[in-house]
């Protein structure tokens, strides 16, 4: 292994400078914005772009489809346990009713077959 050599500050500073010099003949080799293939990357990163924001488009649309599904099948449970409440009610209600004639019939009944004892 080679022992390390301690740069001096000329060496450092040429070193800098070449290190610059390099990076400078990198950024002026990029090509020009009008040059075909800066432009045919430009068209191809836009393209890819708008497809990502198509794809983004459909899956907002199948989300909100199935959200409208969702709430349309929610509507359509709490339709059916209102009706199914209001038949129970109502059944409720008729057999209230018929238990309270029968009962009246019978305290009628009764009041008559007292009536005519008495008579």
């Amino acid at each position: 292994m080679k022992a390390f050599k301690n740069p001096t500050l000329s060496e450092r500073l040429k070193t800098a400078a070449i290190a610059k010099q390099a990076h400078l003949a990198r950024f002026r080799a990029r090509p020009a914005n009008d040059d075909p293939v800066v432009l045919e990357q430009r068209a191809a990163r836009q393209a890819a772009a708008a497809a990502r924001e198509l794809r983004a488009a459909e899956r907002a649309q199948a989300k909100r489809a199935e959200e409208l599904r969702m709430e349309a099948e929610r509507a359509v449970l709490a339709a059916a346990e209102r009706a199914g409440r209001e038949a129970r009610q109502l059944h409720e209600a008729t057999e209230q009713s018929a238990l309270a004639a029968q009962r009246k019939a019978a305290r009628d009944a009764r009041y008559a077959a007292r009536k005519s004892r008495k008579a």
